[in-house]
């Protein structure tokens, strides 16, 4: 398997830094709102690169953020009149329901920035300590963007060429800096935001130490695999790279994956040229499997247009595959023969090739439009070769390679019933018991089964409460 890694430029065969196990890091988004489809695509690409792992036999520790603080959470809080918390709580909740409707797995851990403030006070304290850091009198901590020596090496920047005066990609911060370069790493609360008590003032991290902090915390001093949009490369990704190897003394992530931006009508998305749709907005229109197929049918690398046309286009694609299976399921309850013929023996050697096809698709840096291409190969080959007089064992074999192939994508292409009332209520029961016998593995587990079904679970003073999503 070879994945293109942004550190190198280059197609890279991709060696775990564990045999058999994989440390993936994932920047989520900052709630303040609900998710936008430029938030979807890392999501659902990086998702996918995730089952294509696991399908591969790899044990895969995934693990995506929430930013909870931020000021355009507490610009939203100060609009409403509640707080930053309730805003972040609500579009947390808000996103795994968009989540849950793209099949986009639940992570392993998903840690939010507010939880891991101790984390960031030590990792800063050591910053500090090592001399990469400074405390301006304002108990502002910035960071000695010069002192290491590497950075840039992501982004492919030259420092002398930042400080030239291309000031667009100056990283932000206040006054006081030794040096323009230098980046904050805490800063000062102001009257009405959320503040956390530190060695050197009342108030919050910076943007870019939560990464580094979380990844260390659930994955450790060194990972496999750092991912995220391509905006996220300078200067959020190359100053995790700084903090982290400064405090750490080990290369933050061997692997760098970095998808390209989303379009709308061949324009760049955004509000103010009102081209900016969430995937709530979408879900209203299409189902979200419809969306996860039109973001698979690029590759990731790829800029990809979003347009009515094109999700015109995924939703037939999709309806092709979904048909195909649901015929097959007809065959499968009408045919009166159970075993293979000599004929069908002979069609199965050419079955077996497809998912071999599949695999060198993947493989080559994930690429997901020449693995669609193959599931319409094989749905090609169902329409030609089962009919009323194909035996069970052909038929049932076409369709479970047809669905196994797409939900290694995430794509349901075979219709579920939807899970009856009594069942959800006997699972949240069984999560209820798990938690009071402080068993929290299995009642996440619990959690995350009824996520997939597209059940939402909340806790609220008056017990748990469900939707369906």
């Amino acid at each position: 398997m070879k994945v293109y890694n942004t550190l190198t430029k280059r197609k890279e065969e991709f060696v775990p830094l564990v045999e058999g196990k994989v440390s993936m890091y994932v920047c989520g988004p900052t709630v303040y709102n609900l998710i936008h489809i430029g938030n979807a695509r890392p999501m659902i690409v990086f998702d996918t690169a995730r089952r294509y792992m696991e399908h591969k036999g790899y044990e895969v520790n995934y693990v995506s953020n929430f930013t909870d603080v931020d000021d355009k959470i507490i610009k939203k809080a100060i609009e409403e009149g509640v707080s930053a918390q309730e805003i972040s709580e609500r579009y947390i909740m808000e996103c795994k329901k968009d989540m849950a409707g793209m099949n986009v797995k639940p992570a392993t851990t998903h840690p939010q920035a507010t939880q891991e403030i101790d984390g960031m006070i030590s990792m800063i304290t050591t910053l500090i300590e090592k001399g990469y850091a400074y405390a301006a009198e304002d108990g502002t901590v910035y960071f000695r963007t010069r002192r290491f020596k590497e950075y840039g090496k992501l982004s492919h920047k030259n420092l002398d060429d930042l400080q030239g005066g291309n000031r667009s990609l100056l990283v932000s911060g206040e006054d006081q800096k030794e040096d323009p370069l230098d980046f904050v790493l805490w800063k000062p609360k102001k009257e009405g935001e959320p503040s956390w008590p530190s060695p050197w003032c009342d108030g919050r991290p910076g943007w870019h130490i939560e990464c580094s902090v979380m990844s260390k915390k659930y994955l450790g001093d060194e990972i496999d695999i750092h991912a995220g949009g391509e905006d996220l490369i300078f200067p959020h990704h190359e100053n995790e790279i700084a903090q982290s190897e400064c405090c750490n003394d080990k290369q933050f992530a061997k692997y760098w994956l970095h998808n390209a931006f989303l379009n709308i009508d061949n324009r760049k998305m955004s509000k103010s040229l009102g081209n900016f749709f969430t995937v709530r907005e979408i879900s209203e229109k299409y189902d979200l499997q419809v969306l996860r197929f039109f973001m698979l049918s690029a590759h990731y690398r790829s800029p990809l247009n979003f347009s009515a046309e094109l999700m015109e286009s995924a939703k037939s694609g999709l309806d092709r595959i979904v048909n195909a299976v649901a015929n097959l399921t007809f065959l499968e309850g009408k045919s009166q023969t159970a075993g293979l013929t000599e004929a069908e023996s002979e069609k199965m050697k050419e079955l077996t090739t497809y998912e071999a096809k599949f695999d060198e698709a993947m493989d080559d840096d994930f690429n997901t439009a020449d693995a669609i291409s193959v599931i319409f190969e094989l749905v090609k080959f169902a329409n030609t070769e089962a009919n009323g007089e194909s035996s069970s064992a052909f038929v049932s074999a076409i369709k479970q390679k047809i669905v196994a192939l797409a939900d290694i994508l995430g794509l349901i292409v075979e219709k579920e019933e939807e899970l009856l009332e009594d069942d959800i209520e006997k699972l949240i029961e069984e999560r209820q018991a798990a938690r009071r016998a402080k068993d929290f593995a299995r009642a996440d587990e619990i959690r995350g089964i009824l996520l997939e079904k597209g059940i939402v679970l909340k806790d609220t003073r008056e017990g748990v409460k469900w939707e369906r999503v």
